[in-house]
């Protein structure tokens, strides 16, 4: 699926890539860069999404989150359906441009997550488990549902 970079220029060497002032953001083989999402307000992690070049330019033109959804194989605004957009106050790019960040606000009920939280990541995976055992688990953090996914996406349908 390697997609075009258009509008974004190929990264240069390693020292402009690391050093320099040019965007020129590095895309997986296939086509698509990893975009860790934060609140910008509390700080705390809301989601994990991966961007083709249309979304990041969508991203960057209009500040509004827009990723590639791997699944549906298709671009995707996020918060298009359920009325929680993430609009970006900030955007940054890691030393050697293969990942971005966005720190964002969210719209509507003020959740990043589909399933009506805040947050995607809304359990811990419980550590120290011994080896051999294979019943690892997964702790709830946050339970509290800004919405109710099944209302909200039974409306549109």
């Amino acid at each position: 699926m390697a997609e075009d970079r258009f509008p974004f220029a190929a990264p240069g060497d390693k020292s402009e890539l690391e050093e320099g002032l040019a965007f020129t953001p590095k895309f997986g083989a296939d086509g698509l860069i990893p975009a860790i999402v934060t609140d910008a307000d509390g700080g705390g992690v809301l989601m994990f999404a991966y961007m083709n070049a249309e979304a990041l330019r969508l991203t960057i033109e209009t500040a509004t989150a827009h990723f590639f959804s791997r699944s549906r194989g298709k671009l995707w605004k996020k918060g298009e359906e359920s009325g929680n957009l993430l609009h970006i106050a900030s955007m940054r790019t890691d030393c050697d441009q293969d990942v971005v960040w966005l720190s964002a606000r969210i719209d509507g009920h003020g959740a990043a997550c589909h399933t009506g939280r805040k947050t995607c990541f809304y359990r811990n995976v419980a550590l120290g488990v011994p080896a051999g055992r294979a019943d690892y688990r997964l702790e709830e953090t946050v339970s509290e549902r800004a919405f109710d996914p099944g209302e909200v996406y039974s409306r549109k349908g």
